[in-house]
């Protein structure tokens, strides 16, 4: 059996293993990554060798440590990262070089309907009807979007958002309210099988699906990381959060969305969105304007080139065809858009 993890900001770590009688065998570890001493590989190794082949991954990472002589150094990588790779053998995940992606990147559309092709198009993916996609969206208006399990009145204020023009649709992934202004957000969807995160946690696939994002940030000169559990951060602030579904019918796929701050009126957010106390607590922050740094002031670059470039990095990395919503597709995307996402009892069904 054969797994890969990458690290999210780090290197690469592979393990190839058997499995006999229920426990591991075999085990060997590589990678791009550094250790000293050199010897130390060994001890990995011997660490797992014979461990019960049902062992979680932060168990497999205790008895790596457990293992290595005092002072050594893993540079890239941790001990926790072998477990994970362990696990995805053991799985038998799949790596994003496996499959054809393609790129989705359509013209402006109503927010009621970006949620609605979220939802087909991964649905689509599970079936096997579809490759794995990147969707890049464009707004066709100003919007809120709220968490799947969000309180509607705890989350927006309603005079805030008429006055401004702000249509309110909830999606279906958890996580916090999105303020969306369409020259001033850039959002992107993964659409990917399942077997693409076997083995990871669900809080490890997280940054596992955004590993992509921060290295084409960094060739743009923004040194960001994840931060658990679905922020991208640098030392400036935050700049983006991600959400994500899992779809459980026919092969399984999860839904993989992330909206990104290119640049924020701040003072008009606040007007519409209700940000509470307790949730600038764990931020650090006495100030919502704070929480955001937008990519515009980090990059100096245009919204188009920005997006550009993230597409560059995607497709340098993974390989990207150029491909379209099919119109089968884009019919049950607008009679979701209509039934559901634009709906008074969807949207207030947290009231």
């Amino acid at each position: 059996m054969h797994g890969e993890y990458k690290v999210p900001g780090g290197k690469l770590v592979v393990v190839d293993l058997d499995v006999v009688d229920g426990v591991l065998r075999d085990v060997r570890v590589a990678g791009d990554f550094f250790l000293e001493p050199d010897e130390a590989l060994l001890d990995i190794n011997r660490a797992l060798e014979g461990a019960p082949a049902d062992t979680p991954a932060p168990q497999l990472a205790a008895r790596i440590d457990a293992a290595l002589p005092e002072g050594t150094v893993m540079f890239g990588f941790g001990s926790e990262a072998v477990g994970v790779a362990v696990r995805r053998a053991l799985a038998r995940a799949s790596d994003w070089t496996d499959y054809d992606w393609q790129l989705v990147h359509d013209g402006p559309q109503s927010p009621a309907l970006h949620m609605a092709l979220d939802e087909v198009l991964t649905a689509e993916v599970a079936a096997g009807r579809r490759p794995p996609t990147l969707r890049v969206w464009e707004w066709g208006s100003p919007a809120v979007v709220i968490g799947s399990f969000q309180s509607l009145r705890n989350e927006v204020d309603p005079e805030g958002a008429a006055r401004h023009g702000m249509t309110v649709v909830r999606r279906i992934s958890g996580g916090g309210a999105m303020y969306i202004e369409p020259g001033n957000t850039i959002t992107y969807s993964l659409c990917v099988p399942d077997a693409l995160v076997q083995g990871l946690s669900f809080a490890d696939s997280y940054a596992y699906l955004d590993d992509w994002v921060l290295g084409a940030l960094e060739g743009m000169g923004v040194k960001a990381w994840y931060q658990p559990l679905n922020d991208i951060a640098t030392e400036a602030g935050k700049i983006a959060g991600a959400a994500q579904k899992r779809v459980v019918s026919g092969g399984g796929a999860v839904l993989h969305h992330v909206t990104m701050a290119y640049d924020i009126d701040a003072d008009k957010m606040l007007e519409v969105l209700r940000i509470g106390k307790e949730k600038l607590s764990d931020k650090g922050t006495k100030s919502a304007k704070k929480r955001v740094d937008p990519l515009r002031r980090q990059t100096g670059l245009s919204r188009a080139a920005v997006i550009e470039k993230m597409i560059e990095s995607f497709r340098a990395r993974y390989g990207l065809t150029e491909g379209a919503v099919t119109p089968e597709e884009m019919v049950r995307a607008e009679e979701l858009a209509a039934a559901k996402f634009a709906s008074p009892e969807w949207t207030a069904r947290v009231p």
